[in-house]
């Protein structure tokens, strides 16, 4: 399993982020959001024998703090540990680019999601920015240590 920085534009990972797409309005259908992707946000992707079957987002570090964005694994994958070695690779990336945290987004519809990050570290937080008002949102964060 390898897993490497990719540019928006990826072919694996647009299909990775489409897929991930499909998924949230799976799950919340009654979602208003476009659930667009910030071209500021960079990207690590998951590749099994070159083909990429996870991603994972990292909004650029503001006073300290980075954003995960876009944790996602193809579920054909799922549950050999891909996920926990993508979060493990933002958090180096974010601690590299001067992150003493990381915050995230998730939702009450995503259970797996939340039970994996609460797994590694991330506690419970008030909900931020867009988040604030959405009942269905769940936030985390995790200060990161340095090493």
């Amino acid at each position: 399993m390898l897993v490497e920085p990719r540019p928006s534009d990826d072919l694996g990972l647009v299909l990775l982020l489409d897929l991930a797409v499909k998924e949230l309005f799976t799950r919340y259908p009654d979602s208003s959001s476009t659930h667009s992707v910030d071209p500021a946000t960079s990207y690590l992707v998951a590749l099994d024998e070159g083909d990429a079957v996870g991603c994972i987002g990292l909004m650029p570090v503001v006073d300290g703090v980075g954003e995960i964005k876009r944790m996602f694994v193809r579920e054909d994958h799922r549950g050999r540990g891909i996920a926990r070695r993508l979060i493990t690779s933002v958090e180096a990336v974010a601690r590299h680019r001067g992150a003493s945290s990381l915050r995230l987004a998730t939702g009450t519809r995503q259970p797996e999601a939340v039970a994996l990050y609460e797994s590694v570290g991330y506690a419970a937080t008030p909900p931020y920015g867009k988040y604030v008002h959405d009942p269905l949102a769940r936030c985390y964060l995790k200060e990161l240590d340095q090493a």
